[in-house]
């Protein structure tokens, strides 16, 4: 029999349940897994045959503490979730990659043909082609291969599409041939340098790193060429809650002034002091010289300065909430997180569009609907997009109808942490 066939079939007939539910948590919705897994199969074998090796999957993930913390060498806190981007693979002795995502065109990528190209900036065959390139550079092995790709990751959510989209790659090659030996460290930095270099966006590390390490993670990027990452063990869905996280509806158009302007204006107040971050300036000082720096580089950017060293103490005091068990420090704190990051931040609405304001229309009914089942707060970047939300379990279905209601059918999506970065699933 096919291996391709074999899979659909142990999938059906509940042989791989076990592994479906220790992944993805939710026993409801194990059906709904199972159907796109043998889904996925198919189509696979319809496009290269029904001789597949192996099965990868990458998560997404969501940032829980650090807002804004990580371009000024701070500290994170974040997740991985239970949406991912999930592959169907073969190892094949040909020189080339061949990726179809679902939804899309077929990339091939030649391995004999890995420089950057500019032209190609902006794209998924950039950033296919920088992880190749980076788990060569790093000493690894590459190889040819066949894949069929489909994700529910849902982009444009702060959810982190592409960050899985890389992990996956990156553990696809050390699974078929590394032995699985390539970390989850490594295969984070090189998705970075990935999107950094071949494809064109500056983007830091986090995204990266809970994607592919998994569970709940902590990171600190006071040296940025080697941060500090701890996994923190800690089970939300047993302690009763789940993470939902809603798409507000707000449009992206024209954000990226209010974007630059955060890390900018951090920067500016680090300047003051002949400094390139504000990790290497303390805090007493930048509050010292208040005055001095209000008149330089204005308030807000004082206040946004003000904003990462307490948002990395929250940090620190969420990871030893978790440590300890402690589910309502941890939840008042994420509630400080949130709060810090609509005052003092202030990246919940843009200036340039007051009128329009989804995200704080969403706190504050999440705040209303919630009261002491759970606590919002802005997800990601801010400005538009996604709302966080930690929930009672029974209390999810309410919240969800709530955001629904207001934003739309689906919008609000009920999520658990999942305990594995990038891994081979079977």
């Amino acid at each position: 029999m096919a291996k391709t066939e074999e899979f659909i079939k142990k999938i059906e007939t509940g042989e791989y349940d076990e592994r479906l539910i220790d992944i993805y948590i939710d026993k409801d919705k194990l059906s709904e897994q199972k159907s796109r897994y043998s889904q996925a199969l198919k189509a696979f074998t319809e496009l290269f045959g029904d001789d597949a090796d192996a099965i990868f999957s990458a998560p997404g993930r969501s940032e829980i503490g650090g807002n804004h913390t990580d371009h000024q060498h701070g500290e994170v806190l974040c997740a991985s979730i239970n949406d991912d981007a999930i592959a169907i693979v073969k190892k094949t002795d040909k020189n080339e990659v061949n990726i179809l995502s679902k939804g899309y065109d077929m990339i091939t990528v030649a391995l004999d043909k890995l420089e950057k190209d500019k032209s190609q900036e902006g794209t998924t065959l950039a950033l296919i082609k920088g992880v190749i390139a980076g788990v060569k550079t790093h000493g690894f092995n590459i190889g040819g291969f066949d894949a069929y790709v489909t994700s529910n990751v849902l982009s444009g959510s702060g959810l982190s599409s592409s960050a899985a989209f890389e992990t996956l790659i990156g553990t696809i090659l050390s699974g078929l041939y590394n032995d699985m030996n390539i970390s989850p460290i490594e295969i984070a930095i090189i998705g970075q340098y990935a999107e950094n270099a071949y494809f064109g966006k500056p983007c830091g590390l986090m995204d990266q790193m809970a994607c592919s390490v998994g569970s709940l993670c902590h990171i600190d990027f006071a040296d940025p060429s080697k941060p500090s990452v701890s996994k923190v063990e800690f089970d939300m869905d047993a302690a009763g809650y789940s993470l939902c996280i809603t798409d507000t509806k707000g449009s992206h158009a024209d954000l990226t002034p209010d974007y630059a302007a955060v890390p900018a204006e951090m920067k500016a107040v680090a300047a003051h002091f002949g400094k390139t971050v504000l990790y290497e300036v303390s805090e007493e000082d930048v509050i010292k010289n208040a005055s001095a720096i209000r008149e330089e580089c204005g308030d807000r950017a004082f206040l946004r300065a003000i904003h990462f060293y307490e948002e990395n103490k929250r940090v620190k005091k969420e990871v030893g909430a978790l440590n300890a068990k402690d589910i309502n420090t941890f939840l008042a704190t994420v509630a400080d997180s949130g709060n810090s990051s609509f005052k003092y931040l202030q990246n919940v609405y843009t200036n340039h569009n007051v009128e329009c304001q989804n995200m704080s229309v969403g706190l504050m009914m999440s705040e209303m609907n919630l009261g002491i089942n759970g606590v919002a707060r802005v997800h990601g970047g801010g400005f538009a997009g996604t709302i966080q939300a930690f929930v009672k379990n029974d209390a999810v279905e309410s919240y969800k109808k709530s955001m629904d209601d207001i934003f739309g059918e689906g919008s609000c999506n009920v999520l658990k942490i999942r305990k594995y970065g990038g891994i081979k699933v079977m």
